[in-house]
């Protein structure tokens, strides 16, 4: 069977990768490396942005002997085989053996730390690739002794010059079949590849695999690819909460617009929809606070509303509470004013409770001072009394401090007032 268009089409050259010329470029910080000794290296970011590539580039560039493990298929025992491989000399290698592992981050623990006795003999040079970020993925041990580098997602125009070069490509690519391709069309496929190179090439030879020689590819011709947009979004992976964090800036920037659509991105990508509600209710009580008390309620009334209709309906709701929150008057006071109190606590440890305050709920409490001098507030006019209520030590503290816009507006009013009326 030939290789897929994606495997034929890898670059041959450092200089052909697009898209990564921080690193592959003339002056990029790979072309700096590749004099000996190569240092271990973890290459991280997206998919499809050239990390098995530039592995094998490396070994080639370097006359190394190239490696290769998937750490989702393969484990400790393979690596122990690989390890008794290098000793063994490679026709036509004269640079250190690389040992390239995909989806390192797949590896636990013990698998990583199994590589650290033969990266510190020197007995190959290791290079990793992830999608993930390895400050949370891999080891602190593993990481040492790696230089990482991060890949960018790809840009349209590095998508659009790669599906060109495939098209003409007679050698390697669809040359021979003199397909053209519309503008509208490359520029469609190049957004619909989400900055994945390779997912960019599958789909334009499953639309080629089913073109006649000499057709020209429209927008009309990609109709049927549009079922294949599957947006890259790992429920557990950077990705997801990239997009997560934009969708929470956006509300906090109170953009509703922007919101809404990094809402639609999770929707369409399968997010479920009982999370999205989740953080929506932390958000209503983080960063609109008492700015707007009917966010909470909203926000709560919505996380209930999807968890009785499920899609596709709850995602109105989700919108609905989505648009409310982004729109309102924000203050993080309540939260603000929790965490400066969280360090008082724990910088002074367990001040004791003014006896005033203290539980008399039996006699031998009542005799030993409990609730002796306690002020009753609604024995009093406008149901309020000077009155301390922190411990002694803490008794001038403010924690809660009142935004001056929205609903928190009247409340620092309140407040203003009744420490003024109080003295």
């Amino acid at each position: 069977m030939p290789k897929p268009l994606a495997e034929r089409m890898r670059p041959r050259s450092l200089l052909e990768v697009l898209g990564q010329e921080q690193l592959t470029g003339s002056d990029g910080l790979l072309h700096k490396l590749l004099s000996p000794p190569l240092p271990n290296i973890i290459l991280h970011g997206p998919p499809g942005t050239g990390k098995t590539t530039i592995a094998r580039l490396l070994a080639r560039s370097t006359g190394s002997a190239l490696h290769q493990l998937s750490a989702v298929l393969s484990g400790v025992a393979d690596l122990k085989k690989v390890i008794r491989t290098l000793s063994q000399p490679t026709l036509g290698a004269s640079g250190q053996p690389i040992l390239f592992i995909d989806e390192i981050h797949r590896w636990n623990k013990a698998q990583q730390d199994a590589l650290l006795p033969h990266l510190e003999t020197g007995a190959m040079v290791l290079v990793g690739a992830t999608t993930e970020n390895p400050t949370y993925q891999l080891t602190a041990a593993l990481r040492s002794r790696c230089q990482l580098l991060r890949l960018k997602s790809l840009e349209p125009a590095h998508i659009r010059a790669i599906l060109e070069r495939a098209l003409k490509d007679p050698e390697r690519g669809l040359g021979e079949l003199d397909l053209e391709m519309e503008a509208r069309a490359i520029e469609a496929l190049s957004r619909w590849a989400d900055g994945d190179a390779r997912r960019a090439l599958n789909l334009l030879e499953d639309l080629a695999r089913s073109s006649a020689p000499g057709t020209l590819l429209t927008m009309e011709s990609l109709g049927r690819l549009s079922a294949r947009q599957d947006l890259r979004h790992d429920p557990r992976g950077d990705e997801h909460y990239d997009v997560l964090s934009a969708f929470i800036k956006s509300m906090r920037g109170s953009d509703p617009d922007a919101a809404t659509y990094w809402l639609a991105r999770m929707l369409t990508a399968g997010e479920p929809a009982e999370a999205i509600a989740r953080r929506i209710v932390v958000f209503a009580a983080e960063d609109v606070g008492n700015a707007d008390p009917r966010a909470i309620t909203l926000a709560v009334s919505a996380a209930h509303g999807v968890q009785m209709l499920g899609m596709p309906e709850a995602r109105i709701l989700l919108a609905q509470a989505t648009t409310y929150c982004a729109s309102a008057p924000k203050s993080n006071a309540s939260y603000a004013a929790l965490e400066s109190a969280t360090r008082r606590v724990r910088e002074t440890g367990a001040l004791d409770v003014p006896l005033h305050l203290r539980n008399a709920s039996n006699a031998l409490a009542r005799a030993q001072g409990h609730g002796k001098g306690y002020l009753y507030p609604h024995d009093f006019t406008g149901n309020i009394v000077a009155q301390e209520y922190l411990p002694a030590a803490l008794s001038d503290e403010v924690y809660y401090r009142p935004a001056p816009h929205g609903a928190e507006r009247v409340i620092a009013e309140r407040l203003s007032y009744w420490k003024k009326r109080l003295g």
